[in-house]
């Protein structure tokens, strides 16, 4: 599956904005590390980001209106019709590299590292103990739902609406398995963490798949870090 890409904050000389590959971004070396605070996923946690889903057949996902360009309005009934995708998004841990792969929207990402992406293995046989994140993003154009089909823990960092996000205002969810989780749209987020090997989830998404990205690595110089167990 070809890699997707990302808009790169930086400007290119003379030019407009890098792309980044998702399956190879060249991180520099180095980075320092801001930890994430790991809190259970429940109903007054998740309050602002989203909620637990017991049925994924229940979930309705967020569908925001096509933004008026002026002063004129939008037509009622339309800008919002766009539809929703849906597929599987699968978590595989390949050594010290967890990669995301979205059936929903044709994607394949280095979600997170367990290790200095620079010492990084995929032969490496020990589990991880922690996740290093690069990335993340936001949909603006609607909510997002991830159920969990394997039925085991895992994390999704998260952090609330507003492009001058930081480091410091993620938090890293983690869930038991039992229920999904739906978060709304313009949520700070970058997929579904699983603890070991492969996870697999149920996403559904908008249709249109706006995406908005920050890239901890060159924006901030430094990795989001959590433990993982």
């Amino acid at each position: 599956m070809p890699a997707a890409t990302a808009v790169d904050p930086r400007a290119a000389s003379g030019g407009g904005p890098l792309p980044i590959d998702y399956l190879n971004p060249a991180l520099p070396a180095g980075l320092g590390r801001v930890r994430m605070p790991v809190v259970a996923a429940t109903a007054e946690s998740l309050a602002g980001y989203g909620r637990l889903v017991d049925d994924p057949t229940e979930c309705r996902v967020e569908i925001v209106r096509w933004p008026a360009q002026g002063h004129r309005p939008i037509d009622a009934d339309t800008g919002d019709q766009g539809g929703t995708t849906e597929g599987v998004f699968v978590s595989e841990w390949q050594g010290d590299i967890l990669y995301g792969r979205n059936e929903a929207v044709g994607g394949h990402y280095i979600l997170a590292y367990a290790e200095a992406p620079e010492k990084s293995r995929t032969d490496h046989a020990e589990p991880p103990r922690r996740m290093l994140l690069w990335h993340a993003n936001y949909h603006p154009d609607g909510g997002q739902l991830f159920f969990p089909l394997d039925r085991q823990p895992f994390y999704v960092p998260l952090a609330l609406p507003g492009d001058d996000v930081t480091p410091q205002r993620f938090v890293c969810f983690r869930f038991e398995g039992r229920q999904g989780l739906y978060i709304h749209p313009n949520i700070w987020h970058e997929g579904v963490f699983g603890l070991r090997g492969t996870q697999r989830f149920f996403d559904r998404q908008g249709a249109v798949h706006a995406r908005v990205s920050v890239d901890f690595a060159r924006e901030f110089g430094c990795l989001l870090e959590a433990a993982i167990e």
